[in-house]
């Protein structure tokens, strides 16, 4: 049983084109994260070795982005069902994620919005807002979605439905995941929390993100 809210029904395909890295770039991935509006204590992840690793991984700091553990890895076969709702309504600009070169990276993403319950069987069925391929990389990789179609977003759903090993690899693995974008009050005006970067005494200056967004060491 699905219960989606404001679908549009389109099936929007990304094939890598709009993906950046942004790994040695530490502003502009600072800028608009949505770290401190994840409900992190609802996030459900469908399919995870570990319980609550799903979470565990969304709430990595940017200046834990690199770190091994934890990690979400698949149990049964290779597929991924990650819930992720808000503390309230957002914008959502794009999705961050940092998989590995290995045969175990995640290839397929779909994004469901505003979808409260959403099985592995609905997710196969129904079609996503947006569907991403991913690259198989070590590097930070962010996907821009189509901002037309996650402007009143309350929770997003990611259906990993495969990975790189071509159905030789049944586990899949993912070491960071976050979301970029914009937090609305009620009277739906954006919000943006400023921040100090003190990795560098010498060189402070202010960095957009939410309040939990920045560790104490920013750099790497």
């Amino acid at each position: 049983m699905s219960h989606c809210h404001d679908e549009h029904g389109h099936d929007g395909h990304d094939h890598g084109e709009g993906s950046h890295d942004h790994s040695d770039n530490i502003t502009p991935a600072l800028q608009n994260l949505l770290y401190g509006q994840i409900d992190f204590s609802a996030v459900t992840t469908l399919n995870e070795t570990e319980p609550r690793s799903g979470a565990k991984i969304l709430q990595k700091t940017w200046a834990q982005r690199l770190e091994p553990e934890p990690e979400l890895q698949s149990d049964t076969d290779e597929q991924l069902l990650m819930i992720v709702p808000f503390a309230g309504q957002v914008k959502l600009h794009s999705i961050l994620l940092r998989t590995s070169p290995t045969a175990s990276a995640p290839k397929t993403l779909k994004i469901f919005k505003n979808c409260d319950k959403i099985d592995f069987e609905t997710a196969s069925d129904l079609d996503p807002a947006q569907t991403l391929e991913l690259s198989q990389t070590s590097k930070i990789q962010e996907h821009p979605v189509k901002r037309a179609l996650f402007n009143t977003t309350r929770s997003v759903s990611l259906f990993f439905e495969d990975n790189f090993g071509e159905g030789d690899e049944d586990v899949t693995r993912i070491n960071y995941i976050a979301f970029k974008g914009e937090f609305m009050k009620l009277n739906k005006e954006p919000v943006n929390f400023l921040y100090e970067a003190a990795a560098n005494p010498a060189d402070h200056k202010s960095i957009v993100g939410t309040k939990d967004a920045v560790g104490r060491d920013i750099g790497g």
